[in-house]
């Protein structure tokens, strides 16, 4: 595809139609309609020359010049499956440049290591899935890194007033907020924390705002366009989509994403070419994917409101207008997901009697697949949360979080009805 083309196809179609071609000219790999896989780690220059400029470029010696054409140094570096596969995924989130890594954590753990020094704060949401939760916790103090959580429900003025009661607003240097929040679905206001975060930057300093996007994806909520400066997935969850893969994704403009692309140069945790393959694979039937869980969650929401073991249901499509989680509904998302979280009558050993009468739906965590999973956030992807913040934010012993997939609806009633009933 020559450039002017390529332009107009950017300007002309929607990303779901550019998914299986757009990065990649068949010319160059014997006429492959599909990407081959480059399973290789190194690549071989055509001049000495040639090698030189591209060391140049790759380790900041020199800024790359008009019209210059970067090659391919080595697969830690770059790699022409990663590479496609970043092109097609700033598509979604209309970013300008993308890293992919080897799995979610590293991403996230990526971002905060390259914008937290020691003597920095760190203001970030909560609930917040419980690996960023532990990372944030307990990893980053050891290193001389502060951290404040704040409400996912809080308002402005509750989190200024959180800031500047800790003694440490100079400090602020990163806000990290998730959202939908894991496993509750609790909704954060971008728009907020762009001008929180604005509010707290410096002339030597502009504090950024890193989004975990994965509870939604890159198609029911685009972060960048409300103020975020990076947007953050576990590429593991919808974007993969076929539980067969672990990887992890990082999406913001040109200049900052090449400090993640540098840091991640040097941690190694950049996802392989047989990763990235399998993820150029995933996004041709990402949207149609999507709409189907969000679809069928709908319908198993719905089932679950009304049913009478049912204490509470968290779905973003039972938001009420009256609440003050709506205008940020309105304005961040495109669709309530597919995510649904909900109490069942009892504690634990209900919700641990529901869970093993499952049979269609699998007892397991992750997200976003193509079959339903199920499992218990309390003991199982939130235990190292802090009894406090579970017994705060909702994460009790009767609630059961499900990731709906791409089955028939009614199979789905059946099998929850079916494990109901076993109460």
């Amino acid at each position: 595809m020559s450039s002017s083309n390529e332009s107009h196809a950017l300007k002309s179609y929607r990303p779901e139609s550019l998914m299986m071609s757009h990065g990649y000219k068949p010319e160059l790999s014997e006429g492959a309609i599909k990407c081959p896989i480059f399973q290789t780690s190194t690549f071989v220059f055509r001049t000495a020359e040639e090698g030189k400029a591209f060391f140049e470029v790759a380790y900041g010696h020199r800024a790359q010049e008009p019209g210059e054409k970067l090659g391919l140094i080595y697969s830690r570096l770059n790699n022409p499956d990663l590479e496609i596969l970043e092109d097609r995924l700033c598509l979604w989130d209309g970013a300008e440049d993308c890293a992919v890594f080897e799995s979610g954590m590293s991403a996230i753990t990526t971002v905060l290591l390259e914008f937290l020094r020691p003597g920095s704060l760190l203001l970030y949401s909560k609930p917040i899935y419980g690996g960023t939760d532990h990372f944030i916790r307990e990893v980053l103090p050891q290193w001389g890194i502060s951290v404040l959580g704040f409400n996912a429900h809080s308002t402005e003025s509750q989190v200024i007033e959180l800031i500047e009661s800790s003694g440490m607003a100079s400090r602020l240097a990163l806000v990290y907020a998730e959202t939908p929040a894991n496993p509750t679905n609790a909704l954060v206001d971008l728009a907020m924390c762009r001008r929180i975060a604005d509010r707290y930057s410096r002339p030597e300093v502009r504090v950024p705002v890193a989004v975990d996007n994965t509870y939604l994806g890159p198609i029911w909520q685009h972060p960048l366009k409300h103020g975020a400066d990076l947007v953050l997935y576990s590429a593991t969850k919808y974007i993969g989509g076929h539980s067969d893969v672990i990887a992890g994704a990082c999406l913001g403009s040109k200049e900052v994403m090449t400090r993640i692309k540098t840091l991640r140069t040097f941690l190694g945790n950049m996802a392989g070419p047989w990763t990235g393959w399998l993820l150029l694979r995933s996004l041709e039937t990402l949207k149609v994917r999507m709409d189907r869980q969000a679809e069928t969650a709908a319908v198993v929401a719905g089932f679950l409101r009304d049913h009478p073991k049912v204490r509470k249901v968290y779905y973003l499509g039972f938001i009420r207008p009256d609440s003050t989680a709506y205008p940020i509904f309105q304005a961040q998302c495109t669709s309530a997901g597919a995510m649904i979280s909900f109490e069942i009558d009892g504690g634990e050993a209900e919700a641990f009697r529901f869970l093993n009468a499952l049979r269609l739906i699998h007892l397991a965590v992750s997200l976003g697949s193509t079959e339903s999973l199920a499992e218990h956030p309390a003991t199982m992807t939130h235990v190292d949360v802090s009894p406090e913040d579970r017994a705060a934010f909702g994460i009790s012993p009767a609630l059961v979080r499900l990731s709906v997939g791409v089955e028939a609806p009614e199979d789905l009633i059946d099998d929850i009805s079916r494990a109901l009933d076993a109460l």
